[in-house]
């Protein structure tokens, strides 16, 4: 800051547009950063000057170094628990595009940076925290997963957007705080990369490690493929952070009832969508059932009338071998026994009894399936009359389902009317306010031209008292 204070009284035009400059940049030096509960006040430094002051009349008693470690630890507990609480709310996994995470990354990235030694090469100076991130490969053997992952990634070309690849890939794997307090506590090595009073050795360093456990309740599926990390700018929005006027209080209070409701009505129509897919694969499943119960009658028609075919046989076998017997024994009554037709009713009598012993078994085996069929059929029977409970019961919560989503789209009509007439009454405070400050210019002006008619009966005044 000393740079900027001129040494002469007349300003330069050098002078000048560096106090141009310096007044137009936020730097985190020239406020003071402090947590009101769940918010974020600036309060300016007073007795750090930006015009030019041959003799200043008190000089700064506090560090600007501290102040800058100091406002991005405050800056850093506000991006977390702001985070922690928006990520919890909105109860789902986070991606690349959500504000608060990047608003974290941007916190992330000047604590890392502050206090960075400038290494100069042949392309000038150089200040990233990429190298003091690869210790964490040296000290913590896990974390080589990381380090390999960000130098394989094909579109990253400088050691910034390394690091910034690093830091997403470290929340993902929820061991940023374990990667954090490794290298916090070797600060004989982070001397290399830091100085003496740089954030990271100092303790609020300490401080911002231990504050980055309460992340590991968080899930993020960051895609790093298609973003260009190197040439993107940092910039801290102070805006999501800010504390405003109670109107601001109450327009946030209906937003958030608005976007209750609004939350409300989607989880509606989301659970809505998957009772009618469950319902149309419930009678996918119905469907596909009565198909096989008629595919198992028609098999179950086939196998009785197998099973009467084979009774019928055995009892044409029955009778024929009852007729042989019968037959035989008259031969043997009537005639002398001849051998050789004995053999061949013997052989007979054999194939018929071997033929009449496969039907029997073949009979039972179809016994058998017909009554598995049978039982199968009854289960089948089951089964499709529970699935149409089921189903009428979905039907009746999707018809409730149905009024609450009605009822919900009223409420948020209701609330985008209501919003409407607080715009409207909004638009005509503001058009009285208008008209009230034109009314005070108006008397202003009409106040000046008096006093200057005052003067000027003062003067003829004076000049007639004199005459």
């Amino acid at each position: 800051m000393s740079d900027l204070m001129p040494q002469n009284e007349t300003p330069t035009p050098t002078t000048d547009k560096i106090t141009q400059a310096a007044r137009e940049t936020i730097y985190l030096c020239n406020f003071r950063v402090s947590v009101d509960g769940e918010w974020l006040c600036l309060r300016e430094l007073n007795d750090i000057s930006l015009t030019p002051d041959p003799e200043p009349a008190h000089e700064d008693p506090k560090d600007p170094i501290a102040i800058e470690r100091l406002n991005l630890m405050n800056m850093a507990k506000l991006s977390i628990k702001g985070l922690i609480e928006s990520a919890l709310n909105l109860g789902r996994t986070l991606d690349s595009d959500y504000a608060p995470l990047q608003q974290f990354f941007v916190v992330m990235e000047h604590c890392l940076k502050h206090g960075l030694k400038t290494k100069k090469t042949f392309l000038g100076q150089n200040k990233s925290f990429w190298g003091a991130l690869e210790l964490v490969e040296k000290l913590t053997p896990e974390a080589g997963e990381i380090t390999a992952s960000v130098k394989d990634l094909p579109g990253l070309k400088t050691p910034l957007g390394r690091g910034r690849a690093w830091l997403r890939l470290a929340l993902m794997q929820k061991k940023l705080s374990d990667y954090m307090k490794t290298i916090i506590n070797r600060k004989d090595l982070l001397s290399e990369f830091y100085e003496a009073n740089a954030l990271m050795m100092e303790e609020e360093g300490a401080v911002i490690a231990g504050l980055l456990v309460g992340l590991n309740v968080i899930d993020a599926n960051l895609c790093m493929k298609g973003e260009d990390l190197d040439s993107q700018v940092g910039v801290i929005d102070f805006s999501m952070y800010l504390k405003d006027g109670g109107h601001s209080s109450k327009s946030a209070e209906g937003d958030g009832q608005i976007t209750a409701i609004l939350d409300q009505k989607n989880y509606v129509e989301e659970l809505n969508r998957h009772l009618s897919a469950s319902v149309n694969n419930l009678q996918a499943k119905v469907d596909a059932l009565e198909k096989s119960n008629t595919k198992l009658t028609e098999e179950l028609a086939v196998a009785n009338n197998r099973i009467i075919t084979l009774q019928e046989d055995v009892e044409r076998v029955k009778e024929e071998s009852s007729y042989q017997l019968e037959s035989r024994k008259a031969s043997r009554s009537d005639s002398a026994p001849d051998g050789q037709v004995l053999g061949e009713t013997r052989k007979q009598l054999k194939e018929e009894t071997l033929l009449r012993l496969d039907v029997e078994k073949e009979l039972e085996v179809q016994i058998g399936m017909k009554q598995e069929m049978e039982l199968s059929m009854k289960m089948l029977e089951k089964d499709i009359c529970e699935k149409q409970d089921a189903l009428v019961e979905l039907r009746q919560q999707l018809e409730d389902l149905r009024v609450i989503n009605q009822q919900l789209s009223h409420k948020s009509q209701s609330a985008d009317v209501g919003s409407k007439q607080k715009s409207e009454a909004i638009a005509r405070l503001e058009e009285k306010i208008n008209q009230m400050t034109g009314t005070v210019k108006q008397m202003e002006t009409s106040e000046k031209h008096l006093v200057k008619q005052a003067r000027n009966l003062n003067s003829a005044a004076g000049k007639l008292l004199q005459q």
